[in-house]
């Protein structure tokens, strides 16, 4: 996809305007932000963990992925429960969409909790 393809995407489905604006390297950038967020202890909601995987979605339609394998492997690495579903952001069935990070916390954890999607073993 060109850039202003990836703008027009994300302008179509209803992202913020400075997303759109930013278009595949800020997404690229946020991507790798989340995943430091992730390491850290991700500190925000379930709805806000799924629209940050919606953006890693936009990155593979784009055809970008090489340009975050390096945050890839990292979120890979802190990802447990890999055989629950948290989300779909592509019709594909992306490894990212499975699971959720080791140290959940907070908003987070409630949130995987109400949803039924926290490992027993976990609770």
């Amino acid at each position: 996809m060109t850039h202003e393809e990836i703008q027009s995407y994300l302008d179509d489905n209803g992202y913020p305007a400075h997303i759109v604006e930013a278009g595949a390297p800020g997404v690229i950038k946020r991507w790798h932000a989340f995943v430091d967020e992730v390491e850290a202890g991700y500190r925000y909601r379930l709805d806000d963990y799924r629209h940050d995987l919606d953006l890693r979605g936009v990155i593979q339609l784009a055809g970008l992925d090489s340009q975050v394998a390096d945050s890839d492997a990292r979120f890979s690495e802190l990802l447990i429960a890999t055989e629950t579903r948290i989300w779909e952001s592509s019709a594909e069935n992306p490894w990212w969409d499975f699971g959720y990070p080791r140290n959940v916390r907070g908003e987070l954890w409630k949130d995987l909790q109400r949803a039924g999607l926290l490992d027993p073993t976990e609770q």
